[in-house]
């Protein structure tokens, strides 16, 4: 797989740590980032993991960067993309090339875009939390893998409350992207199910690279 992010690469560092095991089912073949000088970045090349910047501003418009990011993902022929804290939405020529899963900190349909604790917060939730789900061209409205309820606290600010989040949406990810390698996916409308038991409907396996490419 390869693992986009934008910043310090919390998410990332646990995939890497998950990966070194190899019954977790998964080879981390680069990491990329929108921007220079990011943490995640340094973390990803001190472990020895390939690592590739597309900076946002050295495009004309998003157009043109989303085919650069896509060409440069395309070198490592990734069976799986996954944005980890990854702040830039990737369009087609990235999602429509690459089964590509996101980690969000809400329950969507509830909260999308880049606020969504602060969103939660604002409105008044009782129960907030994460979710990962499969990229599609809009924002945080593709089809839902899981999630995990966080209760919101009376104390809680925006701080306190993505910190909770970030700690079982970190667990989450991990335990999901085994999964997705090790099992495969079937997805059924909107519907998300793990193994490769569904005749008729689009199939996926990380664990076979063509069989994968042909059923996109």
């Amino acid at each position: 797989m390869v693992i986009l992010i934008s910043g310090t690469g919390s998410n990332m560092a646990a995939l890497l740590e998950a990966a070194q095991d190899p019954a977790y089912g998964v080879r981390v073949a680069a990491v990329g980032s929108d921007r220079e000088g990011t943490r995640g970045i340094e973390l990803a090349r001190a472990a020895g993991v390939p690592t590739f910047v597309v900076n946002f501003r050295d495009h004309p418009d998003r157009a043109k960067w989303n085919e650069a990011m896509a060409e440069r993902i395309d070198e490592y022929e990734p069976d799986l993309v996954v944005s980890a804290g990854f702040m830039r939405i990737l369009g087609p020529d990235v999602v429509g090339s690459h089964p590509a899963v996101n980690i969000h900190p809400a329950l969507l349909p509830s909260f999308p875009g880049a606020h969504a604790v602060r969103d939660a917060l604002a409105h008044g939730v009782r129960v907030t939390g994460t979710t990962i789900h499969f990229l599609d061209e809009g924002v945080d409205s593709g089809p839902i893998i899981d999630q995990v309820a966080v209760p919101v606290e009376d104390d809680d600010d925006e701080s306190s409350l993505h910190e909770r989040i970030k700690a079982v949406e970190r667990e989450m990810l991990v335990d999901t992207v085994g999964r997705l390698a090790r099992e495969g996916w079937t997805i059924d409308g909107r519907h998300v199910r793990f193994g490769r038991t569904a005749p008729g409907r689009t199939e996926h396996s990380v664990s076979d690279a063509t069989d994968t490419k042909e059923n996109r």
